[in-house]
């Protein structure tokens, strides 16, 4: 487990990408945070999973199924519970680090993705439900998505946006976070506990687009995104436009680098970890490469080396004419059609 410490060490917390009940009553969940991880992030495919493989939900799902509930009431009815438990046991650490870890994160409905108001609307029911300064409402960057982004800020409420896949989303997510804040401070109300994250999805981007790119190219796109897009979130962080912002306490948008396990087997399995370390980034990472990097991992600040290289690596896949906005908008789809079909999945179950 020193890994993970030497990691927190160089500025970079590492979440898990899962969520049970079994993981939170087992105090399994306590002990992973006690070894270093700093957050939990779930979606719809994670619940899917635990409902249909953990036994402790078993008797709660009969019992409500005997009441006179919508298959998406029951849902949230267990996913609430066990993510304000979650939120109880990462408690002490939200506090210790005066609100900068210790974070759970909870989905809107994904079927919203593509309404502004309605995204805005369910957020702040569930903030409210949720009633914890811990949790993050976790919101897909559709043009919608990012729209709502600033009004849930400048209302106050921690949001995790999900499913980027590239620097321009990226660029308009840090904006609007930043237009959020404006509008928060122009009510002389304080943006000092706003926590936001970008998810920039990594993986999923090498495994669209390797089957068309040379050897030489294949792997490298997506840690080549990650490095220069956080070397221009650094600029962002270091203009004007934000630390007037941060001269008025408020904390920057961070980028949370999500899809980390290794999809090629052709590839190390903590590639995804161990070339994207940096500070004031996160990183959420499933069970099984979690595992891996605390048996086999290294630690060291990757994030900032090579940045030419990269920058090299995706001018020579742009000059093979690829479009990488093109591709992000498509694998935003596809996953917002993946989480879909997990809700409606999850769902099946409840009715």
């Amino acid at each position: 487990m020193a890994v993970l410490s030497q990691v927190n060490t160089l500025g970079q917390q590492i979440w898990l990408d899962n969520l049970s009940r079994s993981l939170i009553q087992s105090g399994e969940l306590a002990q992973m945070l006690e070894a270093g991880i700093s957050g939990v992030t779930s979606n719809p495919a994670i619940f899917q999973k635990a409902f249909a493989g953990d036994s402790l939900y078993q008797s709660d799902i009969a019992r409500l199924k005997q009441q006179a509930l919508t298959p998406k009431q029951r849902y949230e009815q267990l996913a609430v519970a066990d993510v304000q438990a979650a939120c109880d046991i990462c408690l002490p650490l939200y506090e210790r680090s005066q609100g900068k870890a210790g974070f759970v994160s909870l989905e809107v409905a994904p079927d919203l993705a593509d309404d502004t108001q309605a995204t805005v609307t369910e957020a702040e029911r569930l903030w409210k439900l949720l009633d914890r300064p811990n949790v993050m409402i976790k919101i897909p960057a559709t043009d919608s998505g990012i729209q709502a982004l600033t009004t849930l800020v400048a209302q106050g409420i921690n949001v995790n946006l999900t499913l980027l896949f590239s620097k321009a989303q990226l660029q308009k997510s840090w904006q609007a976070h930043a237009a959020g804040i404006r509008q928060r401070l122009a009510n002389n109300l304080p943006v000092d506990r706003i926590q936001v994250v970008a998810s920039f999805f990594l993986s999923r981007i090498d495994s669209a687009l390797d089957i068309t790119l040379p050897a030489s190219l294949q792997g490298k796109t997506a840690i080549a995104l990650a490095k220069t897009a956080y070397a221009e979130w650094q600029e962002f962080t270091q203009s004007r436009e934000f630390t007037d912002l941060a001269a008025q306490q408020a904390a920057p948008l961070r980028l949370l680098w999500a899809s980390t396990g290794t999809k090629n087997p052709a590839y190390s399995d903590v590639c995804y970890i161990e070339n994207i370390i940096g500070a004031d980034t996160i990183n959420t990472v499933p069970a099984n490469t979690l595992n891996a990097f605390i048996d086999h991992g290294k630690a060291a600040a990757t994030l900032t080396q090579d940045v030419q290289q990269a920058k090299s690596v995706l001018i020579e896949i742009e000059q093979l004419g690829i479009n990488l906005e093109s591709l992000a908008s498509r694998l935003q789809q596809e996953g917002l059609q993946q989480f879909v079909d997990a809700f409606d999945a999850l769902l099946q179950p409840l009715a």
